[in-house]
């Protein structure tokens, strides 16, 4: 996949235009914000839509979210996850709780998109970017040097636009894709869907979602109602099979992609509460129905994830049944994935590799998604899984997604603790000199770019170098575009220089990183929260050549 990086042709003062205002777009066009990237974002829709739609925060989204400054506001609008139970045939099968190690940060939470995309909104107008609404993309040529874009605004009126990246974030109908040639192959399922926001008079505790399900006589699912909880009195998603008075029939072969919403089929309360009359677990009333739509299911994956300077992510790339809550959250991932590397790019200090690498990481993602959860769908569920309960839920949470083997990362030394291309795992009881608590490594990294993290003593000695001559070679390899930090093992001399320190006073970070206090280790953390490196006895020259595989050198042309 050709990729091009460099100082963008966006003569009309925009680096980056973010087609899609959903939360994929939303966090696009944030990230770049926060780094500083011109950006505009326009969405053919006049106004956000009122439908919940994906409900499900991952906690690695959560980890996202933090680093972006917006968890707060989805923590208070949110409401937890906590696990579900699972009936057959009205007979309980079974609870199953959502549990995770205690050093994550994140549970699992609930939250319409509604909400999502407001809160994402509100961040990126307080950095002065507002979407554009009612305004469609019509056509885009790319060149060498940028994108050239014809727009039509809400009042009708054409508008060409120049700018050096496209990032399309517009569903599965994508205009981008389209206008790429990219392939988006895959299949739909036979079934429709219909979803409803609704509250009941059920006793099921709070936090739990419910999938209640009958069998047929060769033990196939034949009927199935899942129920997610949202916030406010005992209120759901629901989603259930459609019944045959509201169903489109076969589709034509060749017919566009069927997926997403059909609102001009709504069900109504009586068609819901005749699914729960059939299915749940005890009689209950549904009321205040809120908003209701068939919902058709397609899987389906691009062959490439972007060509020269224009990009897909989130359902313009990749296409899934909702199990397991994983659409919004991959593609919420895509888009954190694809900012940071534009932002560098936008300023000439990409490597020629960094753009082609978002495809390289994010594609095999994307496409394991999808088959996961066109098994999990056939098999009846996430908790139909073979794999072992914990490893699952953190595969459900996102945690394990990683990089390695991508071109950006360093390969990997073995030995245990994470390594390049792993997620920077959270840890707790870190100390500083002023402060007179404790704060976690996901606090110190918060709010900054890539970051070079040094552990240990005995910097100076035999392969290691000094931790000030370090921080100088990532400062004059990037052009002082890498923060640096040090966290030392409680008993550790400080340094002189003007590296800011922390303690690892409760042995936290040596136990998640596997490190040893007496033997030096530098890390470097990208943006978006992995590990580029893991570096043990350090040296100017191992570090400079992984910050080549990222930055273009300073000065120089990308």
């Amino acid at each position: 996949m050709a990729q091009t990086s460099g100082p963008a042709g966006d003569a009309d003062g925009t680096a980056v235009l973010v087609v899609g205002a959903g939360p994929v777009g939303l966090t696009a066009a944030l990230e770049l914000r926060r780094q500083d990237v011109s950006c505009r974002i326009v969405d053919r829709l006049p106004e956000r839509l009122p439908y919940a739609k994906a409900v499900g925060v991952q906690p690695r989204t959560l980890e996202v979210w933090d680093r972006m400054g917006v968890v707060r506001a989805a923590l208070e609008a949110a409401v937890p996850m906590r696990g579900q139970y699972v009936y057959v045939d009205g007979v309980e099968r079974g609870r199953h709780d959502l549990v995770l190690p205690p050093e994550v940060p994140y549970g699992f939470a609930a939250l319409p998109q509604y909400e999502t995309e407001r809160l994402l909104e509100e961040a990126l107008a307080r950095h002065g970017t507002r979407i554009e609404r009612g305004t469609v993309l019509d056509a885009f040529e790319q060149d060498p040097d940028g994108v050239t874009v014809r727009l039509t605004g809400d009042d009708g009126a054409g508008e060409e636009l120049r700018t050096g990246y496209l990032v399309g974030c517009d569903g599965a109908h994508s205009t981008v894709r389209k206008g790429l040639g990219l392939a988006f192959e895959g299949g739909a399922f036979p079934e429709e869907y219909m979803l409803g926001d609704v509250e009941v008079d059920w006793d099921l505790p709070e936090g739990y979602g419910l999938r209640s399900v009958r069998l047929d006589e060769t033990g196939a699912v034949d009927d199935v109602l899942v129920c997610i909880p949202l916030p406010g009195r005992r209120r759901y998603r629901m989603s259930m099979r459609v019944p045959p008075e509201l169903s489109a029939g076969e589709r034509t072969p060749g017919a566009a992609v069927a997926h997403g919403l059909d609102a001009t089929r709504a069900p109504g309360l009586a068609d819901i509460q005749a699914v729960l009359d059939r299915l749940a677990p005890r009689r209950t009333t549904a009321s205040a129905l809120r908003w209701a739509s068939v919902f058709r299911i397609s899987h389906r994956i691009v062959d490439r994830y972007g060509d020269g300077r224009v990009f897909v992510a989130g359902d313009a790339a990749h296409i899934h049944p909702p199990t397991g809550a994983q659409g919004m959250n991959t593609g919420i991932q895509d888009a954190c994935n694809l900012a940071w590397k534009l932002a560098l790019a936008v300023a000439g200090a990409a490597s020629p590799a960094l753009l082609a690498s978002y495809d390289a990481e994010r594609r095999p993602v994307g496409e394991e998604v999808v088959g996961r959860t066109v098994r999990h769908a056939a098999a009846g569920g996430v908790q139909a899984d073979p794999e072992d309960p914990a490893t699952l839920m953190l595969r459900e949470a996102q945690l394990l997604v990683g990089y390695r083997g991508s071109p950006v990362v360093d390969p990997p030394e073995g030995g245990p603790g994470p390594g390049p291309g792993d997620r920077a795992p959270d840890c707790g009881g870190l100390t500083g000199p002023i402060a007179a608590y404790p704060v976690r490594l996901h606090d110190v990294l918060r709010d900054r770019p890539t970051v070079l993290l040094l552990h240990g003593t005995g910097y100076g000695s035999g392969a290691a170098a000094g931790r000030d001559e370090l921080a100088a070679t990532a400062w004059r390899a990037t052009g002082g575009r890498v923060d640096v930090c040090a966290v030392l093992p409680p008993d550790a001399p400080s340094g002189t220089g003007p590296i800011p320190e922390h303690r690892d006073a409760g042995g936290e970070f040596a136990v998640r990183y596997a490190v040893d206090g007496t033997r030096p280790t530098a890390f470097v953390v990208r943006p978006d929260g992995y590990l580029g490196a893991r570096l043990a006895d350090p040296d100017p020259a191992r570090l400079a050549a992984h910050l080549a595989r990222v930055f273009a050198a300073p000065g120089g042309a990308a």
